[in-house]
């Protein structure tokens, strides 16, 4: 059964201000559920050192991208310097934008639905695969910074030298 709480953009001060505390609550309540399913589908999905790719659709199913990219996109910020992200997922992470949720004693609500439960690799892996998913569900073709990248890479290894052999006496 698909969630249809729709995703909050406003602060919970916004929400008294206007009448939606309710909505807010909901949407917030939605957030950590989905962090939740995507440590569950991590932990399930999880063999024999590979991730079955298969995972983000358990996710998908019940959350839709919106939610399930919003939360991955606020544990990728709340993650920043973690050497285990890739660089493309933070550059990726930086441009969604997470309404900040301060809980009055200098902390971050924020912090409930991170994707912690996990390997932070392995959640890195998940978001890349997510990120496929939707840019292929979206018709679009990967970009040319991603593709440069690619290029730069693989030009990289084939203009690496190649190890000499030992001379036959």
């Amino acid at each position: 059964m698909r969630d249809q709480t729709p995703l909050y953009h406003h602060t919970d001060s916004y929400a008294q201000e206007h009448g939606e505390l309710d909505r807010y609550h909901a949407s917030y309540q939605a957030n950590i559920a989905c962090k939740e399913a995507i440590e569950r589908a991590i932990a399930d999905s999880y063999r024999d050192n590979r991730l079955n790719i298969a995972c983000v659709d358990q996710v998908l199913e019940h959350f839709g991208y919106e939610r399930m990219l919003y939360v991955l996109a606020n544990t990728v910020q709340q993650k920043e310097q973690d050497g285990r992200i890739s660089h493309d997922n933070r550059a990726w992470a930086r441009t969604v934008p997470v309404t900040p949720a301060p809980d009055g004693l200098g902390g971050d609500r924020n912090r409930y639905f991170i994707v912690d439960k996990c390997n932070t690799g392995l959640m890195d892996l998940f978001l890349t695969q997510a990120r496929k998913a939707y840019a292929l569900e979206q018709g679009k073709r990967p970009s040319v910074r991603e593709n440069l990248n690619k290029s730069a890479r693989q030009q990289a290894d084939t203009d690496r030298p190649k190890p000499k052999k030992a001379q036959e006496r």
